[in-house]
């Protein structure tokens, strides 16, 4: 590991102030996966500013139902939050899915939503990669794709999106709250991550300097009667292959609303708006659940080793409905 200058910031302000004009800069929160990709030498930032110290740390209801979360709040203590697990349930499953329970002690949520991508070739600093090293091409498209993208990818990258959080937040609909060189904003879940195209160095819209401070949940009734869903390689510690974030509003046998979101599939978490348009007004039934599915993978572009992840969304897709269809 390259030597790093160590910083400490009080605040959002000075932690921004602190990386502006700086590329070489980088924020440190929990590190679990910052620290992994300097020890490989995928990054090697000059200056390290702890951001651990920023009071942004509580999860708090908001007056219409909703949710408040602090960009420093743990994972763990996240997914063991009584209030989040009883109107969210599927991010609370989402986060209990994702790494050991000693990580996600460590790790935070605005950390978890800017994970880089595990693609081995990524992580391979004698490999050439796009997203690396920008023009030096992405072996992946000929090389070991099985468990890279089906959606959404393009030349450029295949590359897919770790965060299982992710997953649930785009599902949920969430609102990513920033603070940046210009003064605090906000970024729509999806909308926050980008697909590769011919930048796929971009993980997200965010410009330099900017800080994740909070990520607010809106209210949505419905989501009481919801599920996250993941398939992996092996049962733990392992990023998923396919993985499922699903809501549902049914009334008298009929989908009045739904939110569904992928993982494991695309550069990005991947909202399947196709399979929510094709649900609402529908019977709530496997087989019109087979058609919404449809309706989404019809854009899927899988590559030589992962067709089969088409039939596992699929497959995962319809019988996560089903169980929510069927939830009393």
């Amino acid at each position: 590991m390259r030597p790093f200058d160590y910083r400490r910031a009080t605040d959002a302000r000075s932690a921004v102030a602190a990386l502006d004009g700086r590329p070489d800069a980088m924020y440190l929160g929990g590190g679990t996966n910052l620290v992994d990709l300097m020890r490989l030498g995928v990054v090697s930032p000059e200056t390290l500013v702890d951001v651990t110290r920023i009071s942004c740390g509580a999860i708090e209801e908001s007056e219409d139902g909703g949710l408040m979360i602090g960009a420093g709040v743990r994972n763990s203590d996240l997914a063991a939050d009584p209030l989040v697990r009883r109107i969210h349930p599927m991010l609370a499953q989402s986060v209990l899915a994702g790494a050991s329970g000693q990580i996600r002690n460590m790790a935070t949520v605005g950390g978890n939503l800017l994970q880089r991508t595990r693609c081995s070739y990524f992580q391979d600093v004698t490999k050439p990669c796009n997203k690396r090293q920008p023009g030096s091409g992405c072996p992946a498209r000929e090389g070991d794709h099985r468990n890279l993208a089906i959606l959404g990818h393009s030349g450029s990258c295949v590359a897919t999106h770790p965060s299982d959080m992710a997953v649930a937040l785009a599902a949920l609909g969430a609102v990513v709250h920033v603070e940046g060189a210009r003064g605090p904003r906000t970024v729509p879940m999806p909308g926050l991550h980008r697909l590769p195209g011919d930048e796929p160095e971009r993980d997200t819209v965010l410009e330099p300097g900017d800080l994740i401070t909070a990520v607010e949940v809106p209210a949505l009734p419905f989501a009481t009667r919801s599920r996250y869903r993941k398939v992996r390689d092996r049962a733990s510690f392992a990023f998923a292959v396919v993985s499922v974030a699903a809501a549902l509003d049914v009334e008298g046998g009929v989908v009045r609303d739904c939110r569904i979101a992928l993982g494991g599939v695309a550069h990005i978490p991947w909202r399947a708006e196709r399979a929510e348009s094709a649900l609402r007004g529908s019977a709530a039934t496997a087989a019109e659940f087979a058609r919404a599915a449809d309706a989404e993978l019809a854009q899927s572009r899988p590559l030589r080793q992962n067709a089969f992840k088409v039939h596992l969304v699929h497959n995962v897709l319809v019988r996560t409905l089903v169980d929510l269809a069927e939830t009393p």
